[in-house]
């Protein structure tokens, strides 16, 4: 059998992207107006890590181009949720905090798609999920790995 013609590889990936596809498109209705699933994504990354980052720094955690993490963080400081600063050792750097209005922005988010996902657990079985956890994460692992190659 070729490398091409592996069903059990096929199989695997084709429902990870139906799964991220269909749970983006659900998700992304459920967030507050005007807020997209790229916004809460930085937002909660902002807020679980308690510490400034550079653009460069979250383009590189989104797997993003910087010209695609710029526009998503101009939109989140033209909306009030992040405080962009110049970087106090590198001017040429910037430097990107949440604001007390991203934190509530992204309570709003988390408030408004926490029903959704527990009741995807739910309807799973906790046991099942938590089984399922680890051979994600080595996937998620493995594929990060192979970026740097």
């Amino acid at each position: 059998m070729s490398n091409s013609d592996d069903p059990l590889s096929v199989a695997l990936f084709s429902e990870m992207f139906m799964a991220d596809q269909l749970a983006r498109n659900r998700l992304s209705r459920a967030l507050p107006k005007g807020m997209e699933l790229s916004h809460f994504s930085v937002l909660n990354h902002l807020a679980r890590s308690s510490e400034e980052k550079s653009p460069a720094q979250l383009a590189r955690v989104f797997h993003v181009t910087r010209g695609a993490m710029t526009n998503t963080l101009n939109r989140l400081e033209w909306a009030g949720h992040i405080h962009i600063r110049p970087d106090w050792d590198d001017a040429r750097r910037k430097m990107v905090a949440i604001s007390t209005s991203g934190l509530r922005a992204r309570e709003a988010a988390i408030d408004a798609i926490a029903p959704i996902l527990a009741e995807t657990v739910r309807e799973i079985g906790a046991d099942r999920v938590r089984q399922a956890l680890p051979v994600i994460r080595e996937l998620r692992l493995r594929l990060e790995d192979d970026e740097g190659v």
